[in-house]
C-alpha cells in the first residue's frame, strides 16, 4: 500500500479532513486534522482513523503512527489554514 492510498482512504472516511502521510511502503506516519476529533480522547481519535482503514491495518499496513488535531488546534500550532486538500 502506498501513502497516497492511505491518504485517500482517510479522507473518504473523514470528509473535510486534512491528511498528510509519509512512509516507505511499510511504515507510515500520518497527521490527520478533523473537527470530528473535538471532545474525543486521543485513543478515540486514533480509533476513528483506524476505522477509515478497515482491515488494511491487519494486512496491508504494517505500522502507522499518527498525530491527530482538530482544525483549531492545527491552526494554533501554526499548521496550514484548515482547508481540505
Amino acid at each position: 500500500m502506498q501513502a497516497g492510498d492511505i491518504k485517500k482512504l482517510i479522507e473518504a472516511g473523514l470528509p473535510g479532513s486534512i491528511v498528510q502521510i509519509d512512509g516507505d511502503g511499510v511504515h507510515f506516519e500520518a497527521v490527520v486534522v478533523s473537527d470530528q476529533f473535538a471532545g474525543k480522547s486521543l485513543l478515540q481519535q486514533q480509533r476513528i482513523v483506524y476505522g477509515t482503514l478497515g482491515n488494511r491495518m491487519q494486512s496491508a499496513i504494517h505500522a502507522l503512527s499518527m498525530k491527530t488535531y482538530t482544525k483549531l488546534q492545527w491552526e494554533q500550532l501554526g499548521g496550514a489554514p484548515a482547508q481540505p486538500r
